[in-house]
C-alpha cells in the first residue's frame, strides 16, 4: 500500500466546524504527550505533518488530516487528532472545553469508523484504563497501540507489554501493538488494524 497523499485539513474547536464531507474518519486519542503527533508523522512517512511537542498539552483543538491510499479500503480518509487528555497545566476554561468537544465527537460523529488509543508502553495511567472503558461502552472497541516501544529493554519487554494488557483488561484475541516512531515497529500492524476498521 502507498500512501499518495497527505495534508492538514484544519483544527476544529466547536462541533460545527467538523467536516461536512462525510469521508470516513479514524481518530487517534491518548494522554498528553504519549506521542500522537509523533504516530500520525511516522504513519504517513512525513516528517512535520503533525506538529510534535515536547510541551504536553499542545494539541488544543480537534486537528484533521486527509490522507489518500492506494488500497480501495482507504482510498480517502480522515486521520483525526484529538487534544491530549491527563493534562492539568492548562487553565480550566479550556480543560472544560475539550471534554465536549471530545466527547461529542466520539459518540455522535456519525462517519467515525474506529478509534487508535495510544498508551505509553512503560506507563498504564487510570485515566488511561477509564478511557479504554468509557470507549466500549459507547461502541468503541479501540485498536489499542503501545507507544516508544524502542525505550523498552529487551529484558523487560515481553512482561511490560502483559503488564500493559492486563491493566487495559484487554480480552483475549484482541491485539496490543508496539510501535516506535524512532524505528517504525508496528507501522504495519497499525496499517492494518485501520484496513480491518475500514472494511467493517
Amino acid at each position: 500500500m502507498k500512501i499518495l497523499h497527505a495534508e492538514f485539513i484544519k483544527s476544529c474547536a466547536v462541533p460545527e466546524q467538523f467536516p461536512v464531507d462525510r469521508l470516513p474518519e479514524i481518530a487517534v486519542v491518548g494522554r498528553s504527550n504519549v506521542g500522537k503527533s509523533s504516530l500520525i508523522n511516522s504513519l504517513l512517512h512525513r516528517r512535520d505533518l503533525a506538529k510534535v511537542s515536547q510541551t504536553p498539552g499542545k494539541t488544543r483543538a480537534v486537528n484533521l488530516f486527509l490522507v489518500s491510499t492506494s488500497d480501495p479500503d482507504l482510498a480517502r480518509f480522515h486521520l483525526v487528532d484529538l487534544p491530549g487528555y491527563g493534562f492539568a497545566k492548562l487553565s480550566k476554561s479550556v480543560r472544560a472545553q475539550w471534554g465536549p468537544l471530545i466527547e461529542s465527537y466520539l459518540q455522535a460523529r456519525p462517519s467515525l469508523l474506529g478509534v487508535i488509543l495510544l498508551v505509553e508502553s512503560r506507563v498504564v495511567t487510570e485515566q488511561d484504563r477509564q478511557t479504554v472503558a468509557w470507549l466500549r461502552t459507547i461502541g468503541h472497541d479501540p485498536v489499542i497501540v503501545a507507544t516508544k516501544a524502542d525505550k523498552l529493554k529487551p529484558s523487560e519487554r515481553v512482561r511490560t507489554l502483559r503488564d500493559t494488557r492486563q491493566a487495559l483488561n484487554m480480552p483475549d484475541g484482541r491485539t496490543l501493538i508496539p510501535y516506535s516512531s524512532v524505528t517504525g515497529e508496528g507501522r504495519d500492524e497499525v496499517w492494518g488494524a485501520l484496513r480491518e476498521l475500514a472494511r467493517t
